[in-house]
């Protein structure tokens, strides 16, 4: 039993999974420092960047929806997905419907083509899988969290 667990861990990335708008997007679970509920983000309202503080953080919130769609998020409820780049400070995507966990096999992954990359604002998406969705395919573009800001 043991054995089986962990080849299908090793066979599939576990992601956590949410919506925006009409894409659904993804990031590696070891890219995640935690999901909390929405809380108040203090910005200029110009751009789509803001801060709110999260534990002893102060944390850069990205709205990615106006940073895709050029369309401030209105909703002040939902959640944040806490990310940790590599390099710098947290990261806060809010979100308005909870995220959910999800393992996708890697043979479904597949890496996005730098010049799509450098032509769509999806640049801040490294891979893209297409998986089984019921009768359906969901197609998860997933986050390179190193490149939101």
């Amino acid at each position: 039993m043991t054995r089986q667990t962990s080849t299908a861990t090793i066979n599939s990335l576990r992601l956590i999974v949410m919506s925006l708008g009409e894409l659904t997007l993804a990031c590696r679970i070891e890219s995640v420092y935690k999901v909390v509920s929405h809380s108040q983000v203090h910005s200029s309202g110009l751009g789509y960047t803001g801060v709110t503080h999260i534990d002893d953080h102060a944390v850069v919130v990205i709205d990615l929806h106006h940073k895709l769609f050029n369309i401030p998020t209105a909703n002040k409820h939902g959640y944040f997905v806490i990310l940790k780049p590599q390099v710098g400070d947290l990261l806060a995507i809010p979100v308005t419907t909870s995220p959910n966990l999800m393992d996708i096999q890697r043979d479904h992954i597949r890496i996005l083509p730098e010049s799509y990359r450098q032509s769509d604002t999806l640049a801040i998406a490294s891979h893209v899988a297409v998986v089984p969705h019921g009768e359906d395919t969901l197609t998860l573009f997933v986050i390179d969290e190193n490149t939101l800001i």
